[in-house]
Formats: structure tokens, sequence, C-alpha cells
């Protein structure tokens, strides 16, 4: 499996990319560019949130906590006042950073449903979700960051994969296949809640026919 650092740093590498190249095709703003970058980074490190490391499990809360806070201070720009601003981006940070992340310290067990890719289809919608309704940051912008983190969360999958094969000894570890699976097998519970939260979140979201037409000049930047 792949270290904290080697997660955090591929996947700030390759949304950063991203995002510059929408920056260079005209297709986000430079801060609009940097919220989707940070959304890529920490999609690089959620599915450490079930993680058996206090240290690691901090890590990624505060850094969620910061995206959180940057919504909210997005949001109270157009809506209240400078105070009052603040004093939500303090509020989102806290609510992420301590009962949020003591209920998954508590309730989650490593490497097991959160560890999927129904696991990282519902990161990104519950972020589209709340980037639209919550922080009213616009339908285009909010699937955009909901994106960003299913590719950051895929990235990760992707390197635990990775690391599992051991090209000097030409053998594969035991590791191998516990992280990039469509779903965790047998969790029946696990797995209802996760679907009933994708469906959930999918009735939410905007409506966004033209997202894939505006990422295609990026695509052809590569």
């Amino acid at each position: 499996m792949a270290n904290f650092r080697t997660h955090i740093q591929v996947a700030s590498a390759a949304s950063g990319l991203l995002a510059a190249g929408m920056v260079w095709a005209g297709e986000v703003s430079l801060s609009q560019a940097c919220l989707l970058w940070l959304a890529g980074s920490l999609g690089g490190i959620l599915p450490d949130m079930d993680s058996d490391s206090s240290h690691s499990l901090d890590i990624v809360f505060r850094l969620f906590g910061a995206l959180a806070a940057i919504l909210a201070l997005l949001f109270g720009q157009q809506h209240l006042s400078l105070v009052d601003t603040f004093v939500l981006g303090a509020v989102a940070y806290g609510l992420v950073r301590y009962p949020l992340c003591w209920a998954f310290a508590h309730f989650t067990v490593h490497r097991a449903s959160l560890h999927s890719l129904l696991a990282n289809a519902v990161f990104g919608l519950v972020t589209v979700v709340v980037a639209d309704r919550l922080f009213r940051l616009g339908a285009e912008l909010a699937w955009l960051t909901g994106l960003f983190v299913f590719l950051g969360a895929c990235i990760h999958l992707l390197l635990d994969e990775l690391y599992s094969i051991d090209l000097e000894g030409r053998r594969i570890k035991k590791s191998f296949g516990t992280a990039l699976k469509l779903i965790e097998w047998p969790a029946p519970l696990p797995n209802l809640l996760l679907l009933a939260l994708l469906a959930g979140s999918w009735w939410l979201t905007p409506a966004q026919p033209e997202l894939l037409a505006r990422l295609l000049p990026v695509l052809h930047i590569w």
C-alpha cells in the first residue's frame, strides 16, 4: 500500500496539472482552479478517512476541514457580511475537523467499503451536492469540484494496487485486489448505505449536460 505522502503528492500533482490545463484553456479562473486543485488533492486521501492511524486521520480531516472552510468563505463572500463569513468558515472547519473525524475513527474499518469505486462515486456526488446546494457555487463549478474529488480518490486506489505488486521479487502481495474494487464484499449493510447515498446525491445534483464538452479542450492539450 502506498504511504500517505505518496498519495497526497501524486494526487496533488495530477489535479494541479489538470486544473492548470483548464486555466490555460480558459475554462476556469485562477481562483476556481485553486479550489479544484485542493479538491483533487483531498480526493487523493479521502479513502484513508477510515485509517487506523490517528496521525493520518488527523491530517485527512484537517485538509478536508480546510476545503469546507474555503467553500464557506466563497459562499459568505456573496451572501454574508465579513464577520459572518469568517464565523461560518470557522464553524465549517470545526464541524469537519472534530465531530466528523471522531465519527469516522469510531465507526469505520480501514480498507473496507470506503476503499472502493462505489465510495469514490459517493465522495464525488456528495461534493457536488454540498458545493451547489449548501455553498451556492453554481452547477458548473460544483460538478467540476466533485469530479476532481472523484479522480483524486481513484488515483488513491490505483496507487494502492500498484504498490501491491513487487516487481523486484516478481510477486503479487496479499493486499492486491483489496483497494481498486467496485464494492467491498461481503459487506451488504455498508454497500446498501453507500448505494442509498449515491442515489440520494444523484437526485439532488444539478443538471450539467455540457460538462464533458467543456473538458474536451483540456483533454486535447495532452
